[in-house]
């Protein structure tokens, strides 16, 4: 194995190593903001199934599905602190 070889096989590795580097960060904030989302429109539900019973319903509709997906299950709680404030 020659001189120039070894260089190649160097700079590939460096390189594979930032691209993958470069790359990994959004894929882990996209899938939190999936997780989240899945988890706020769960507890959404929960609430919408458990809430029925009181008479007190949240709306999915794109505002609250922003804020779930963001927030996760901590905006699912200031929606509900917001229904109950707001009317």
């Amino acid at each position: 194995m020659d001189t120039n070889t070894l260089i190649i096989y160097i700079a590939c590795i460096c390189f594979l190593f930032l691209f993958g580097r470069i790359f990994i960060l959004p894929i882990k904030s996209v899938l939190k903001l999936v997780l989240n989302s899945i988890l706020g429109g769960v507890m959404i539900g929960i609430i919408n199934a458990i809430g029925g019973i009181f008479n007190f319903h949240l709306g999915l509709n794109y505002i609250t599905a922003i804020i779930a997906g963001i927030l996760g299950i901590p905006g699912v709680i200031l929606l509900v602190i917001l229904r109950i404030f707001l009317g």
